[in-house]
């Protein structure tokens, strides 16, 4: 199905559910736009969770977002226990807004859920002409190095830059060596994941989809992993007032109350005076021009192009449960 209708279809499920037209169509475009970029474990795989959520309350479904200066260029965002992505099109517009006008902007949400791809997010501000940073907590699942017991969340961080007349550059990485939504995408398709991915509850190496969502993810870099997801948890928990991952509750589960996370967006006008567009380019041509080297973000933006010219391949499965949601199934 091409893009504008994927995202009518999910639109219309959380719409059956009673979610506002703007919020239903932010989460809609968000979801799809992170299938479209590759990001399965952050597109329809989660329809079925998020709306899950919406019946039993732990997503408040006309959630209010607010918007309050905590200082001159400091923006303290209140996602109302609703979805992530309203309370980030508010942050990301009023943010940029400052931005432009001094220089930097720092952006923090709280009482906020899954944000899906960053990626998505901090191409936003680059957009506008903006250096972006976005970081996020998530439910624990992530033990610190040399431990068994999760105390982070896969914590992502994603960064964009601007470039003249060509796509920003985009770099997004899980804390993990890969995103949980990939193992609990797994365990919906019935089948193993590589081992290397996750651990079981006993600290020991699994391919099992469902032990892996019961013990802890695997950090990229060992110790220097979770040293990030530290940094992660300070800025996007501590920083924005939102719930330590360790204190969150599954983004999985229509169970229990809202998980209350948070992310922390920064945003930087580059400056005239130091020539930044041209050095950026000189940079990132001479790293194209060596052997064997590529940059970040080049697979997303093929997988982008083919979705826009060809559509975009998603699972029966989850096509069929959307279209249950629509006529009342859930």
């Amino acid at each position: 199905m091409n893009l504008s209708e994927a995202t009518e279809l999910v639109e219309a499920a959380f719409r059956k559910v009673s979610v506002p037209v703007e919020s239903a169509r932010s989460v809609a475009s968000a979801l799809v736009a992170a299938e479209a970029e590759g990001q399965v474990g952050h597109g329809f795989s989660r329809v079925e969770d998020y709306v899950a959520q919406v019946v039993s309350g732990k997503v408040v479904a006309d959630a209010s977002v607010s918007v309050a200066h905590a200082a001159t260029t400091s923006l303290l965002i209140d996602a109302g226990n609703g979805f992530a992505y309203p309370a980030l099109d508010a942050a990301i517009q009023a943010g940029a807004e400052l931005a432009q006008e001094h220089g930097s902007a720092t952006m923090a949400i709280y009482r906020s859920h899954h944000c899906g791809a960053l990626s998505v997010q901090v191409e936003k501000l680059a957009q506008k002409g903006l250096v972006a940073m976005m970081v996020a907590n998530a439910p624990a699942a992530m033990a610190p190095w040399g431990a068994k017991s999760a105390v982070f969340g896969t914590n992502p961080i994603a960064f964009a830059a601007p470039r003249d007349n060509k796509p920003p550059l985009v770099i997004d990485l899980s804390l993990s060596r890969v995103a949980r939504g990939k193992v609990m995408n797994a365990k919906k398709a019935g089948s193993s994941i590589p081992e290397g991915w996750a651990l079981d509850q006993d600290g020991k190496p699994t391919t099992d989809p469902e032990a892996a969502l019961e013990g802890t993810m695997v950090p990229i870099g060992e110790a220097k992993g979770t040293a990030l997801a530290l940094m992660v948890e300070i800025l996007a928990a501590l920083m924005t007032g939102a719930a330590r991952s360790a204190e969150a509750s599954s983004f999985f589960s229509a169970d229990g109350p809202p998980p209350n996370v948070g992310q922390y967006l920064i945003a930087l006008k580059p400056s005239d005076n130091v020539g930044f567009a041209s050095r950026l380019e000189d940079l990132l041509q001479h790293i194209e021009s060596l052997d064997g080297a590529r940059l970040p973000g080049q697979r997303r933006l093929a997988a982008m192009a083919k979705a826009r010219e060809q559509g975009i391949d998603v699972p029966v499965r989850y096509i069929e449960a959307i279209r249950n949601i629509i006529d009342g199934q859930f």
